[in-house]
């Protein structure tokens, strides 16, 4: 056990899935990307971000990260062995595999599918029973657009998965009370999620309201068919968390902390400290289209 990178683990992180946030900590990045800075597409130093994703990697037992090139999308790719560790080095290496694309499945052990965020939800996606595993970058636009139910339908049609086994862990995100956003987003947020829409905007000031993110996300995985004894929420606010997680709102620039899902083998576990919470080929992509009730 290496106490040098927290993680933060669901509660159904085990030996046949590693479920895991990280924090902030733990890394070598310097200045606003202090320390563990994922994000390579940020302005921090590409030697750290590399440095940075060894470490992760090595924690958790693994050769390379999975990364995608995440545009605020609804698109969601199978990753293959063949694709397994792509995105790990770099930008060009994830638009190479994964282009425009904001979520990853698998069924394959030891491929650590790795969404990077700062404000936006990540949300995990396990199925115990077809041992599958997912990730999805589920800001208000990817949420609006319906990243979450896409993500469901792909591993139902992929590995057979039954939304009703499925369990969910939603990471870190900004809070309702910390985000406000513009008349246009809101009408966005209307038009996705119609009546109940009301319930998770709240308004502020003329023009303005309070969006619920983590609200919006449940709402999605009710209607397409997980239980809600089945989803996990951190309920970490991480504009006012930044003492361990990275901010947009809070701060620009800032660094990128990670959400991790990565199959197991019975035996396999990882060497980081656990916190529990109180190739050129193109991924085969499941096309994404709009779903209504669908929001970054």
């Amino acid at each position: 056990m290496s106490a040098d990178l927290p993680l933060r683990a669901f509660p159904f992180d085990s030996d046949r899935v590693t479920a895991v946030v990280t924090t902030r900590h733990g890394g070598v990045s310097t200045g606003p990307y202090g320390s563990l800075n994922l994000g390579g597409h940020v302005g921090d130093d590409p030697a750290a971000v590399a440095e940075n994703r060894r470490r992760l990697a090595a924690a958790l037992g693994v050769d390379r990260l999975t990364i995608a090139d995440q545009k605020h999308t609804a698109t969601v790719a199978v990753v293959d062995a063949a694709l397994a560790g792509r995105g790990h080095d770099g930008i060009a290496d994830a638009a190479a595999a994964f282009p425009e694309t904001d979520a990853m499945i698998t069924n394959l052990p030891n491929v650590a599918l790795t969404i990077l965020v700062a404000d936006c939800a990540p949300v995990v996606l396990y199925d115990p029973v077809r041992r599958a595993a997912g990730v999805a970058h589920s800001g208000r636009v990817g949420t609006v657009k319906g990243v979450i139910p896409q993500t469901i339908e792909a591993m139902t049609a992929t590995f057979g998965s039954a939304p009703a086994d499925l369990l969910i862990g939603i990471g870190p995100a900004i809070g309702a009370a910390s985000y406000e956003i513009g008349a246009a987003q809101a009408a966005e947020v209307t038009a996705a999620f119609a009546d109940a829409a009301t319930r998770l905007l709240t308004p502020t000031r003329p023009g303005h309201a309070t969006f619920d993110l983590a609200a919006a996300i449940r709402r999605q995985l009710a209607a397409a068919g997980v239980p809600g004894e089945n989803v996990h929420d951190l309920a970490i606010d991480t504009r006012t968390g930044t003492d361990d997680f990275f901010s947009d709102r809070a701060a620009r620039p800032c660094g990128r902390f990670a959400a991790i899902a990565c199959l197991r083998r019975p035996a396999g576990r990882l060497s980081a400290c656990l916190i529990p919470h109180p190739t050129g080929e193109v991924a085969q992509t499941v096309a994404s289209r709009p779903t209504l009730g669908g929001v970054a």
